[in-house]
Order: C-alpha cells, then sequence, then structure tokens
C-alpha cells in the first residue's frame, strides 16, 4: 500500500502556526507579487474566496469579511517543509518516503498489515501536526493514483473522515472512484478532462472500466496505460529515488513595478545570475549553457477573461568553458541582456536559467581559454559562507545594484519566524 501525506491549506497552516489570532480566522496568501490567491484557508473558501484569482478582485469581499491576507513567505514555507518531510523520513523506514511537492510527500506502507493502516495513519497525524504544527490530510491506497484519489476524499469532509481515508478493498475503491469527478484525477488536467466527458466519462470510476488498449488510442500512450492500471487498483508508479543534483536551475521573477530602464534591467538580470549561480555551485556543478529571458508588458484587453504577458524575448549562448563563478555567468547574462533590450519597451519580468552541467571537480579546459584560477573559486566560497551566514546579501556584486526598487512586492510578508534571528517569535 501507498499513501500520500498532503498538508492541509500549507501556506495558510505556516502562516497561523506563530500567530494564534489566525486560528478559525479566514486567511488567504498571495503569489509572487501579490499578484494572485494562491492558498486559502476553509475559512475562507466558505466565504467565496475562488482559486487563482487576482488579489484586486477579491480585495473588496477580503476587505469586507476582515480575511487577513499574506504576501508569499517562502523561507518561513521552505523551512517548515523541510520540517514537515524529516518528521515523516524519522517515523518510517528509510526509503519510504518520496517528496513530491513541498507540500506533499508519497510513503511507502508496505511494512504495514492492511488491518493497521488506520490506526497508523491516526498516529503519524498526530505525531506530524505535534512535532511541526502543521495539519495533514493523509490518503491511502494500493498505489499513487488511488491515494490521490483516497486523499480527495480525505480533505473534503475533514471532520466526517478526520482527515484520513484508507481504500483497503475494492469496494471502498469503487465507491471513492465514483465520488470523484474525471477532472479531479491526479495526471487528468482541463483538456484531457474536457475530451474524455465528450466519450461519456464523467467519473474516475468510468475510466477505470476501460481496458489498456482504450488509454493508449486516447489517453497519449503509455501515460494513459499507467492512469488506467493505476485506477484499477493496479501497480504503476513506484517510489522513486531523491534526485540530488538538478540538471537546470531557473530563477525568474515579476518585477515588482513597470520596468523600461536598462540599468534597472541590468540590476535584475546579474541579481538572478547570482542566485542561479550560488544554487550551481552548492550541488557542486558548473554550466556551460546559459538562457536569459525578458518579459514585455502586452496590451491591455478589459474584455479579457484570463491575463496574459506580452512577447517573452529570449537569448542563450555557450560558455567556452563551463563555469560556476558568479562574475563568469553575470557578465554572459548581461551581454545576452543587451541583445533583447529594447529602448522604449516596458518589461513585467526577467529571468536567468543555468544549463548542460558537468561536475566542477573534472572540468575540460580548452586549450585558448585559462581556466579559473583558484583565488576567484575561494573568494566564491568566502562569499557563499558569508551570505550564508549573515543572510539578505550581505555581500554582492556591484552590477546587481543597491537599491532594487524593481524588486517583487511582497508588502504583506509576515516576519520569517525560523530562519532570521531579528524576526524570531516574541513571546510575552
Amino acid at each position: 500500500m501507498q499513501a500520500i501525506v498532503d498538508c492541509n491549506s500549507f501556506y495558510c497552516s505556516c502562516e497561523r502556526l506563530f500567530q494564534p489570532k489566525l486560528q478559525n480566522a479566514p486567511v488567504v496568501v498571495l503569489s509572487n507579487n501579490d499578484g494572485c490567491i494562491v492558498s486559502r484557508s476553509d475559512e475562507a473558501k466558505a466565504l467565496g474566496i475562488d482559486m487563482a484569482i487576482p488579489f484586486f478582485q477579491a480585495k473588496d469581499l477580503i476587505e469586507k469579511n476582515k480575511i487577513f491576507a499574506f504576501s508569499s513567505n517562502y523561507h518561513l514555507y521552505g523551512d517548515l517543509s523541510w520540517r514537515v518531510m524529516e518528521t515523516m523520513r524519522q517515523l518510517l523506514p528509510p526509503g519510504c518516503v518520496e517528496v513530491y511537492s513541498v507540500d506533499e510527500a508519497f510513503l511507502d506502507l508496505n511494512h504495514i498489515p492492511n488491518d493497521q493502516l488506520q490506526n497508523y495513519c491516526i498516529e503519524l497525524k498526530n505525531k506530524i501536526e505535534t512535532w511541526t504544527g502543521i495539519s495533514v490530510s493523509i490518503g491511502v491506497g494500493p498505489n499513487k493514483v488511488l491515494s490521490k484519489v483516497a486523499n480527495r476524499l480525505a480533505k473534503k469532509n475533514k471532520i466526517k473522515t478526520n482527515c484520513i481515508v484508507v481504500l483497503d478493498d475494492t469496494k471502498k475503491i469503487q465507491a471513492a472512484l465514483q465520488q470523484t469527478p474525471i477532472e479531479d484525477v491526479w495526471g487528468i488536467g482541463f483538456s484531457y478532462s474536457e475530451k474524455l466527458k465528450t466519450y461519456g466519462i464523467q467519473t474516475a470510476y468510468a475510466l477505470s472500466i476501460k481496458d489498456m488498449s482504450w488509454g493508449k488510442r486516447f489517453l497519449g500512450g503509455v501515460v494513459g496505460i499507467k492512469l488506467i492500471r493505476g485506477l484499477k487498483g493496479l501497480q504503476s508508479h513506484g517510489m522513486q529515488a531523491p534526485r540530488t543534483e538538478k540538471k537546470m536551475i531557473a530563477t525568474t521573477r515579476m518585477f515588482g513595478r513597470e520596468v523600461s530602464k536598462w540599468q534597472e534591467i541590468e540590476e535584475a538580470l546579474a541579481t538572478y545570475a547570482t542566485r542561479a549561480t550560488e544554487k550551481l555551485r552548492r550541488q557542486h556543478s558548473a554550466a556551460r549553457g546559459i538562457s536569459v529571458f525578458l518579459i514585455r508588458k502586452g496590451p491591455i484587453n478589459p474584455d479579457a477573461t484570463y491575463f496574459t504577458h506580452g512577447k517573452q524575448l529570449s537569448g542563450y549562448t555557450l560558455l567556452d568553458n563551463p563555469s560556476n563563478l558568479t562574475p563568469d555567468i553575470i557578465k554572459a547574462v548581461v551581454e545576452i541582456g543587451k541583445h533583447l533590450f529594447e529602448e522604449g519597451s516596458v518589461y513585467k519580468k526577467a529571468g536567468v536559467i543555468l544549463s548542460e552541467f558537468v561536475p566542477d571537480n573534472a572540468l575540460q579546459t580548452n586549450l585558448f581559454v585559462p581556466p579559473a584560477d583558484e583565488k576567484r573559486k575561494k573568494l566564491m566560497n568566502v562569499i557563499d559562507n558569508m551570505n550564508a551566514a549573515y543572510r539578505d546579501d550581505i555581500l554582492k556584486f556591484g552590477t546587481s545594484g543597491t537599491h532594487k526598487n524593481w524588486k517583487m512586492r511582497s508588502e504583506r510578508r509576515s516576519k520569517r519566524y525560523t530562519t532570521r534571528w531579528a524576526e524570531l517569535c516574541v513571546v510575552r
């Protein structure tokens, strides 16, 4: 049997952890740049706050109902996510926890007898909530697909289920699939769900009784076969070992306001290049491929029912020698940015992407290009250690700027209670 542990309204739960006044109060958390609503407490949902709607559209409803709204606080969320995942790693045997996202993890429960699964999940849930303060829901099934189905039912009626649903026999599985709309099945997006409905498939159960060849023909080949296998209760997705090294590193941000000057674009690109290169050094890699993109502000369409960006301008280059030294990456990124930048245009977003990694201890040198000297490597190490110790980029390159008026808006961010000494929670 496999399970998925999902934190309930994770961002909102993190905000509540250090602010008791938020318990049982409606809470929402906003996306980057305070743009859209990305997390809602049950109380906010009950008041009619929809997911992913722009903040300005919900502002009147939020103010009218005195809903607490917070900017995303990724330092806090990331640290609390690590605590939740580490708690599960301590409570389960090695290799039985697969982190799926910032607030979800799959568990291998084959070592637990079926008749003990319910009690085991209750104990696990209580320990996670006691040790971390974050509430969770647990769904259990014969495979990952059915555990996701179980988890959805656990969260749909938290009081009735106590946030735990175990699908351990055929009758329970069939009943659960009949209660699950096809669009809520793991791996079925909007376009596929609309397509399936044209074939009369409205629920997960209707799809589960189709044969494998049907999935191969109408649901993307092997992916469709795996999905139908999963809904039938057969093994489809095994546990995956954690990936220790990324194959690509990206740093992208919306600007806090409209940007039209090259100096501000240059500062932003240098800042993003610095952040991406820090991550690159952390995994002991060097990059050869460098991509940069700028997104211009699109035309305003008052009749549009959804938000669209303007034109995206992209550039790519290959370094002669792979590098993880910040000055090398900044130089290449700024050079690409100069070619992309158009005077008079207004920009909303920019990004830097590093790729084509090699181990930094096995760099192949170029006869005509001198390799990076040891002094610069030591300098990078000192900068990384200083910034890790004192935070907030106490040491930075001049190209990154000092004022950074283009930075993302984060006007409603709470304190970083677990990662900043100056922002520790004060107990009176």
